[in-house]
């Protein structure tokens, strides 16, 4: 009877992860649970890119390439990530398309804008807060001029980076409070101190471009 139930319970475990990895492997939006390291320096939009490919597939997600949501002086974030739909690393759908992740209709909050492992990432009112996220971007996810740290190779006390709350709050109900991608800009320059001091680590959001 042991012997039945140990068997029982092996099949129904191999069962259960055999679910979980398929349901990872649809994973196609997520914010990072790390950044550089080195603030808004993420070595270019080349350095974003491979850092959430690795991230991906550290999470054993293989096989899609994957862009980093991030504007530049010659690119806009919203021409990055595909055409749609994203989901997160637990199967629930962020948007459809590029409009719709743009518009109202999107679902990005902090319970569904999770980390490549399926984690909740701190928001306002937890320590530490990291809910400001790189963008450099408009709401629109059109470039903002100067507000991308050098196109995102600085890390000192020069330059300005746009960011966003993946948690969709701050300090009032201001649209922009409210704003995925495009809340404030970092204050004290593009360094991980700087943009700690506002509520952020350097994180950024990743796409799987179909």
């Amino acid at each position: 009877m042991r012997r039945l139930i140990l068997v029982a319970a092996t099949a129904l475990a191999a069962v259960t992860a055999g679910a979980a990895l398929s349901q990872d492997a649809k994973m196609s939006f997520f914010v990072t649970s790390v950044g550089s390291g080195k603030g808004a320096d993420l070595g270019g939009l080349k350095g974003a890119d491979a850092h959430c490919a690795s991230l991906a597939e550290a999470a054993g997600v293989k096989g899609k390439t994957w862009h980093a949501y991030l504007s530049t002086s010659a690119e806009d974030a919203r021409d990055r990530v595909g055409k749609g739909p994203w989901v997160n690393a637990k199967g629930v759908k962020i948007a459809d398309d590029v409009a719709s992740l743009h518009g109202d209709a999107n679902a990005i909050s902090k319970e569904t804008a999770l980390n490549e492992k399926g984690e909740v990432v701190n928001g306002r009112g937890d320590k530490p807060n990291r809910h400001d996220v790189l963008t450099g971007s408009k709401p629109d996810g059109t470039k903002i001029a100067d507000q991308t740290c050098g196109d995102w190779t600085m890390s000192g006390a020069e330059g300005v980076a746009m960011m966003g709350h993946h948690d969709r709050t701050g300090l009032d109900d201001s649209a922009a409070a409210k704003s995925w991608n495009s809340s404030h800009a970092s204050r004290g320059g593009c360094s991980q101190e700087a943009l700690k001091g506002t509520g952020g680590d350097g994180l950024f959001y990743c796409f799987a471009v179909e």
